[in-house]
Parts: C-alpha cells; structure tokens; sequence
C-alpha cells in the first residue's frame, strides 16, 4: 500500500468520530467539522478506487468511469442539499466549484510546479479544447439570468423550463466530449494518459494487475458513506455557519467545492510537483468541464424527481466571479507554458474573490 493510501486510512478515523458526534448530539459546529473532514479521505478512495478499476476495465470504460465518478462527493452534497431544499447552496456550490478549479487548483499546481521547474509545458490543443467547452458552459450559464433581468414578469416555471432545455444539450454536449476525448481524438490526450498510467505504477515499477472485485466493494463502499456523511453535513450546516459567522453564500462558494475536491485537487498538485502539468491541467480543467456540463444539468433533473425545481438563473455576482475566473485562467493556459508567478496570479485572483465573497451580505436562496 502506497503512503497516500495509508494517509487515507489513517483519515478514515473521522467517518466513525463524524457519525458518532451525530448521534450523541454534539455541538453542531463539531459534527459540521468532523463531516467535512470524514468526506475528505473517502472522496480520496472513490477517486483511487475509480483508477484501479479503469487499469482493468481499459482505457474507454475506464475513461467513461472516471466522468462519472470524477466529481462523485460533490454531486452527492449537492443532491442532499437540493431535496433539503437549499437550492442557493446548490448554485454557489457549482459556481465555486468552477472557479475554485480554475483558480485556486491551477494556481498551486503553477506555482508549486514552478518553484521546482523554471518553466513547465503541456499540450495547447487539449487546453483549447477545454477552454472553447468552458467557454460554452459560461454562456449557458449566463443566458438564463440575461433572460430574467431583461424581460419583465417572467415567471419561475419558465426559466425552469429554460434550465431545463440548456441542461439536456449541455449533457449532449458533455457525451460529445467523452467521444472527442476517448473515441474519435483520442491521441490528443495520450500524453495526459500515459503520464496518469506511469503515475500509478510507480514510474518504473512493473505494472501491477488491481483486484477488481475488491476495487468495486472499496467504490461502491466510499460512495454510500460519501450520502451518509453528506446527509450529517447538510443538516449541520445552517447552525455551523451561523457560529461561524459566515453567509451561505460564502460557505457555498468557497467551503463547499474545497471540502467536495479535495482530492481531486491534491492530485493535480501532486503531478505538477512532479513536472506532469499536462496531467495537473487536464485534471483541473476537466473537473470544471465535469461541473458545467455534467453536474449542473444533472441537479436540474434531479430537482424535478425531488419535488425541489432548480433553474440554472446564478446570482449576478456568481456569474461575475465565474466570467473572472474562466477569462484569466484561458488567457494564462493559452501558450501552453507555466511558471510560478502565473500560479501567484491565479491564486491572487482566488483570494480576491474570496474576500468579496466573504463581505457579499446576499443572503442566498433557501437559507437564513
């Protein structure tokens, strides 16, 4: 067992504290604490499960398999906190998903990366792509709110039905992406693939053949507890917030989407550290892909068969911190080249949006 899995191990010591701490009624600060800290490790398992399995299934099943686990414990919050009816909590989640991604992820992985390697490289034609299907999901998020802000008396059934629409073809567009990426181009990404691979086998070692089976139970395993520990977190989550002294729509956009990657960040960094900035983007801008183009639309659907309709109408100041985000981010990756001060601008641009956040006195939907 590699010294990250032990780590993981030894952190799912919080899955029964966090579990425990809800049934003996502890103060809900701690029980929001300890959820938090439970979904970390075991984001991290479905994350490694994930890859274990893609190593015996192959490169299309497994590919297939990483888009739909990717962003796993996010998803499962997100839907706990939608039939909670906490919509707002949802959107600022998607949101700061998006641009914690782009900002805060990138710019570690730059910058980090760069302190170890005067100038690190990685394929321009995968960022494009990625950025011209960001590109698509900003406008698809945008249209929706343009809609409600210029026509008067529109009423909320038709900006669901809006939602509704835009969700079904960005799905199609994200199935578009899987084709691109695993079937018809695939050689763009073989260098992100082969680096993923060597990664896994210890850079020289011989490679190893994954217990399937038990890869599965490990899966299947991580994901019930990821529903268990998100349904302790959201019930927690308004009086946590509350003694903490921030607003939902700080928690929303900035602690939720940490607490929700926190693995899947740590892997991007961890391959930049090790000179794979193919990989780290790939992870990075992919994720944002995952959210804007899978996620998002999914919440939609899912807000109908749970009695609780979402529409994909973000708060104007989300949209602003999203439009930031995914303008500098595409405009650093553009020439395909990283170095440590590109990472300082993308976290210095996370921590701006991060104060305004913090002081932003806009209460968000279905809370306070």
């Amino acid at each position: 067992m590699s010294i990250k899995n032990i780590i993981f191990a030894v952190l799912l010591l919080f899955v029964p504290a966090s579990i425990t701490a809800h049934y003996l009624e502890w103060d809900p600060l701690v029980q929001f604490a300890l959820a938090c800290l439970a979904v970390l490790p075991l984001a991290a398992w479905i994350g490694t499960a994930t890859e274990e399995v893609a190593v015996v299934v192959g490169p299309t099943l497994g590919g297939l398999l990483n888009a739909t686990f990717g962003n796993a414990a996010e998803l499962i919050i997100a839907l706990v906190a939608l039939r909670a009816g906490l919509i707002g909590v949802v959107k600022a989640s998607l949101t700061g998903s998006i641009v914690c991604n782009l900002l805060l992820v990138m710019g570690l992985s730059m910058f980090l990366g760069g302190l170890r390697y005067k100038e690190q490289s990685f394929v321009t034609v995968v960022a494009r792509t990625n950025a011209s299907a960001m590109n698509l999901a900003v406008v698809a998020m945008l249209l929706p709110a343009a809609v409600n802000f210029t026509s008067d008396g529109i009423g909320e059934p038709i900006l669901q039905k809006i939602s509704l629409f835009v969700g079904i073809i960005l799905i199609l567009v994200y199935a578009s992406t899987l084709l691109f990426s695993m079937k018809t181009h695939r050689y763009l990404y073989d260098a992100g693939v082969a680096e993923k691979e060597e990664t896994a086998t210890g850079e020289g070692e011989h490679e190893h053949k994954p217990n399937l089976v038990l890869w599965i139970a490990v899966l299947l395993t991580a994901t019930v507890f990821v529903a268990i520990e998100s349904e302790l977190l959201v019930g927690t989550l308004e009086e946590a917030t509350a003694q903490l002294g921030l607003t939902e729509l700080f928690t929303g956009v900035i602690l939720l989407p940490i607490i929700g990657n926190a693995a899947e960040n740590a892997a991007a960094v961890s391959v930049a550290v090790k000179n794979k900035m193919d990989l780290s983007v790939s992870v990075a801008m992919g994720a944002t892909m995952q959210v804007a183009l899978f996620v998002a639309p999914v919440l939609v659907l899912a807000g109908l068969y749970l009695g609780q309709p979402m529409d994909l109408n973000f708060n104007p100041f989300e949209l602003v911190a999203v439009l930031v985000a995914v303008f500098i981010a595409n405009s650093i990756s553009n020439d395909g080249r990283s170095n440590w001060f590109e990472g300082i601008l993308l976290l210095a641009t996370y921590a701006v949006v991060g104060v305004a956040f913090f002081f932003h006195p806009v209460i968000v939907e279905g809370l306070g």
